[in-house]
């Protein structure tokens, strides 16, 4: 698949001298804003993973699990130290070393995926969980075959990532008075849903699927202007927003003739309503949403009454690659980082045709809004939310123990079958400290 640094172009906008800076994210230690990561990568290179992750590290060499040299490639283009992914799958496709007396090679494949979703991370659990903890994982995961994963990046690495693509290169508006001025292109792509598998075809917007994030606040004047570089028709539809003009609403044919192939169309309205909102064709809509034309569209209120350390979009989608979160499926899967202490928000979108029942191990999850709308009293704890087609909910999560949770699609053949997991599956990673999961975060940009 194209790497990160290829996910697409950036708004013409962005670099421009009339620009609004968009919230680094939080996910992105304070310290390290987009400038100031290009600049640190400029200067470190790849030492920067390894001196993050030998923070956390064990100072003295585990039987089976050796941090050994890493190396990044292209700003946003990780490369993996240890063998191709075509010699990794080779290497996982037969068992490596020996198993416990009744297991099959489902559970050799079974166990393979998850080594790819932790792959060269691994060494740093000691540093983070402890010995005793550390030695458990340890015989999960049979660090005595110091398998060939080990020595590659995680999986979710691999493969471009909206987490990544919003942090390095953030949707930024230009200004034209007090109006907010988006560029978008709408155009063909190709999709990896994980690092093994070959590319697809799909759509996205400015190059990647899901679409780049569009923040705003509350009251602000938007315009987006849409390039169409498909060979059909299309339109967009920013959904959940209240237009004061109904002509902005999207619907070709209904409001609005369709963006023609070449043709450019400008949306402008104010954002009156605050949440977790989200934008997406409405022509051909099963065909060019399932395909990949769909987005974030967050905007801010001017006091949010929700306060979280960290924040996720997790956008469902179940045509294009099968069962995805965020437009891949595990282990490509980007996992949900938090420390003792904090808390975290995630925002559910439901970009498919089915419904998905969202199911958090080891956590409940405070449901605060749905569709954008805060919940008020009626809010209300769950460890499993079914979140329906066009839905949005918005899920806080205050960790106080540590540990790596699952947290998938509770619909089973959405998730697992005889190959181990696949599809809408995660994991919530708690750390006991912030700076394990800064350090994990610097070492995944690096």
């Amino acid at each position: 698949m194209n790497e990160i640094a290829e996910a697409g172009p950036r708004s013409t906008a962005t670099d421009e001298a009339a620009t609004v800076t968009s919230p680094t994210s939080p996910l992105i230690p304070s310290d390290l804003t987009r400038r100031g990561f290009l600049r640190g990568a400029a200067l470190t290179g790849g030492g920067l993973m390894a001196a993050t992750l030998a923070a956390c590290a064990p100072t003295a060499p585990t039987p089976g699990w050796t941090l050994g040299p890493l190396a990044t490639g292209a700003l946003g283009s990780p490369v993996p130290t240890g063998p191709a992914p075509s010699a990794v799958a080779s290497a996982t496709a037969a068992p490596s070393g020996s198993l416990p007396p009744g297991f099959s090679s489902h559970d050799i494949d079974a166990r393979n995926v998850v080594r790819r979703y932790v792959g060269n991370l691994a060494p740093a659990l000691k540093g983070i969980y402890g010995d005793a903890a550390f030695a458990k994982l340890a015989d999960i995961l049979g660090a005595a075959d110091n398998y060939p994963e080990l020595s590659a990046k995680p999986a979710f690495v691999q493969v471009p990532q909206l987490f990544l693509n919003d942090a390095l290169t953030p949707l930024t508006p230009e200004l034209d008075g007090d109006v907010k001025v988006f560029r978008l292109t709408i155009d063909k792509i190709k999709v990896n849903i994980d690092e093994l598998k070959d590319p697809i075809d799909g759509l996205g917007y400015n190059g990647q699927w899901p679409g780049p994030t569009i923040r705003v606040r509350q009251g602000d004047k938007v315009r987006a202007i849409f390039t169409n570089n498909l060979d059909e028709t299309t339109g967009v539809h920013f959904h959940g927003v209240d237009f004061d003009d109904f002509f902005q609403d999207g619907v070709p044919f209904v409001t609005q003739l369709p963006i023609v192939p070449g043709g450019t169309y400008t949306y402008e309205f104010t954002a009156r309503n605050a949440g977790s909102l989200m934008y997406h064709s409405h022509h051909n809509a099963t065909d060019q949403v399932g395909r990949g034309l769909l987005g974030a569209f967050i905007v801010e209120p001017a006091d949010d009454p929700f306060k979280a350390d960290r924040e996720y979009i997790w956008i469902s989608n179940d045509a294009l690659g099968g069962f995805t979160i965020n437009g891949h499926g595990f282990p490509a899967v980007v996992p949900v980082l938090a420390a003792v202490g904090e808390t975290i928000r995630i925002r559910f979108m439901n970009e498919g045709v089915m419904m998905h029942p969202w199911h958090s191990h080891g956590y409940a999850m405070r449901i605060v809004a749905r569709d954008g709308r805060p919940l008020g009293s009626a809010a209300f704890e769950c460890d499993t939310l079914g979140v329906n087609p066009g839905e949005r909910y918005d899920a806080l999560i205050t960790v106080d123990r540590p540990g790596i949770w699952a947290f998938h699609c509770h619909v089973l053949s959405h998730v697992e079958g005889m190959s181990g997991m696949f599809g809408m599956v995660t994991s919530m990673i708690v750390v006991p400290e912030k700076a394990h999961v800064d350090a994990i975060v610097a070492a995944l940009l690096a």
